[in-house]
């Protein structure tokens, strides 16, 4: 018997996804730079446009005008109506976010907390936010699934939360309860990670394969790593926690915790004091830190710049990335003195591993973790979108 039509169908199925990736990575493409990216015919690509845009996941629109001659290709971008729930539950608030395909962020809320996220409220407010249907964000979109960025460790298998040390969350089956509670399929992963692989797909990171990413965040700092153009994971998906590291502190004076552990030392909490604030979202805290001229304020930031300094030149050291980005406060102390801290980092970094590292700030800002739960979303959808949520 003949498994030609099988066979078919599997090849139509591959292309239809290597399609949508496309438009996803781009967020709008031409037809002809599609052709041209796949080397598909002409005829082919247009059928297969045709086909995502009757599944709702794409759209196609006339092309802006050009000086070039002949008839401009059609411009095809993501279906606005295809959304994800992105959360991220930390110690000082929940942030929900409203993400389309192309890393479009529609909507987002930072509800502050006066204790470490729980796991119920957690639930519960994604809850509240599909119960309220087209009254709210959700008003005429396509709900995917749920992501979440949690700051613990995620194992990758199911996304159950092993240990979140600052949430308090042990061995929570955090997807699982999100998709009991609202119906639809939700994921879960260790932010950092998350925000490691939304700066390489549509941050800072585009086109570079080999990055660590470093975050810092209320409840500490973590890490995730892209290798020859893939997420190092680890055994368990636990990899790249860099803020459970010990760097070595070379005065006695600049060392504040008992732990050593670069988190404790570099450390928002400790920012946050030294500026008498006791709670501020990421742009609040930035513009305060870097807008000060309290002899405190700097002295602290340079404390935690030189052992930073010395933590991302052991990552250097280990893994020979090409850029080190940095997320969150973190990136605060960079922009606090860029010529200092990537000093620091190449005096303490080999020769030749330093020669074409560079640090930079996390593109997407605020964005970044978001854009990541919802890449956990879209997953399964842009590996095979005839498989996927019909309108």
């Amino acid at each position: 018997m003949s498994n030609t039509g099988s066979n078919l169908d599997r090849l139509r199925r591959g292309n239809l996804a290597a399609v949508l990736r496309i438009v996803h990575r781009a967020q709008q493409v031409s037809r002809a730079q599609i052709t041209a990216s796949t080397g598909l015919y002409r005829s082919t690509v247009g059928a297969l446009v045709t086909e995502l845009e009757s599944l709702g996941l794409v759209i196609e629109g006339e092309p802006e005008a050009t000086n070039r001659v002949g008839r401009p290709s059609p411009v095809v971008r993501p279906a606005p109506e295809v959304v994800a729930l992105a959360v991220n539950p930390e110690v000082d608030a929940i942030t929900v976010g409203v993400v389309g395909l192309g890393a479009r962020v529609e909507h987002r809320v930072r509800l502050p907390v006066s204790s470490p996220a729980t796991v119920e409220r957690t639930v519960g407010l994604v809850a509240e936010l599909m119960s309220a249907g087209d009254s709210g964000p959700l008003e005429g979109r396509r709900v995917v699934g749920v992501g979440v960025a949690v700051p613990g460790l995620v194992r990758a298998a199911d996304g159950l939360v092993r240990w979140a040390p600052h949430l308090g969350w042990r061995d929570v089956p955090i997807a699982a309860l999100l998709e009991e509670a609202v119906g639809v399929p939700a994921a879960a992963d260790n932010d950092a990670s998350l925000g490691a692989l939304a700066e390489h797909l549509f941050g800072v990171g585009q086109g570079v394969d080999d990055l660590v990413y470093v975050n810092g965040g209320p409840s500490g700092i973590g890490g995730g790593v892209i290798a020859g153009g893939r997420p190092l994971r680890g055994a368990g998906g636990y990899a790249g926690e860099i803020g459970h590291n010990r760097p070595g502190v070379r005065g006695s004076e600049d060392r504040l915790s008992d732990s050593g552990a670069l988190e404790d030392e570099v450390s928002r909490a400790r920012l946050l004091a030294v500026l008498g604030l006791t709670e501020a979202d990421e742009p609040t805290l930035a513009r305060a830190l870097l807008s000060s001229r309290d002899d405190a304020v700097r002295g602290e930031l340079d404390r935690q710049r030189a052992i930073l300094g010395t933590a991302l030149s052991n990552a250097a050291n280990v893994l020979n990335p090409s850029l080190i980005v940095l997320g969150g406060f973190l990136a605060t102390i960079l922009a606090s003195d860029p010529e200092r801290l990537a000093a620091l980092v190449a005096s303490q970094t080999l020769p030749p591993a330093a020669e074409d590292l560079r640090l930079d700030a996390a593109a997407l800002a605020e964005d970044r973790l978001l854009i990541g739960a919802a890449e956990l979303v879209f997953a399964p959808l842009l590996a095979d979108p005839a498989a996927g949520p019909r309108r």
